[in-house]
């Protein structure tokens, strides 16, 4: 029987119910947008969520460093300062840029190997792309269109941590890596969310289109509209078509 780790905050919003009740354990979820588009807003609420609900979660960001993760949340009145001093919530920033600092870092090995992240229950990687893109093995094959093998090394291993029940959200820039890259990660999601935005007169409209959802909870619409905003955070959006 399949067990889920529930978004959370069913008082406030209805994210939780619109994504069908809960993420399935043991999946990968990728979240795909162009920059803008709210992935990274959409996993914080996601990762706030599952932690205020007694999953333990790792949330990797390569953009964001830890004060400034804590502000980014607040902003969103998500309050995360009392979960990452239980321990309940792991925060790691990801410095991606290496070119300058001498021998280039193994970025994808040292994300595998890393034991302590692997701990939680839900772990999160904000963005899967930035670490692709500055990796220097990947990087060496880019050039030649020889992702394949990298992306695959990569598959494997994430198809290794699920079986252990372990759950993990890749965030993506399908701008920023190559179609054949994505390929793979897109085939080996579980649960695999596109976010479009569309800009009408000064509104940014969000939705999230419901490529695939394996073994949902509860029936899942194929698009989900939603906004982000100061002060409130991810909301569910009903649009009326006249």
């Amino acid at each position: 029987m399949t067990e889920y780790h529930s978004i959370g905050l069913t008082g406030r919003d209805r994210v939780n119910n619109a994504i069908g009740g809960g993420i399935p354990e043991g999946s990968v979820v990728l979240v795909e947008g162009e920059d803008g588009a709210g992935k990274s807003a959409l996993s914080q609420r996601f990762s706030y969520g599952m932690a205020t609900e007694d999953a333990y979660v790792t949330y990797i960001s390569t953009e964001l460093e830890c004060w400034e993760f804590v502000q980014q949340m607040n902003s969103l009145s998500y309050d995360v300062v009392d979960l990452l001093l239980n321990e309940q919530l792991l925060f790691l920033h990801a410095n991606v840029d290496t070119h300058d600092e001498g021998t280039k870092r193994q970025l994808l090995a040292r994300f595998a190997s890393a034991e302590t992240l692997w701990k939680a229950d839900v772990v999160y990687v904000d963005t899967l792309s930035a670490l692709l893109r500055n990796d220097p093995n990947y990087e060496a094959v880019v050039d030649e269109g020889d992702e394949d093998h990298v992306i695959q090394r990569l598959v494997s291993f994430l198809r290794h941590v699920t079986m252990q029940d372990k759950t993990v959200v890749l965030t993506i820039d399908p701008t920023s890596v190559r179609d054949d890259a994505l390929r793979p990660l897109r085939n080996v999601a579980d649960v695999y969310f596109q976010i479009e935005t569309n800009t009408v007169g000064q509104e940014i409209r969000r939705k999230i289109l419901v490529r695939r959802f394996q073994n949902m909870r509860n029936p899942v619409d194929d698009s989900i509209g939603f906004n982000v905003q100061q002060g409130r955070g991810i909301s569910i959006v009903s649009r009326t078509v006249a």
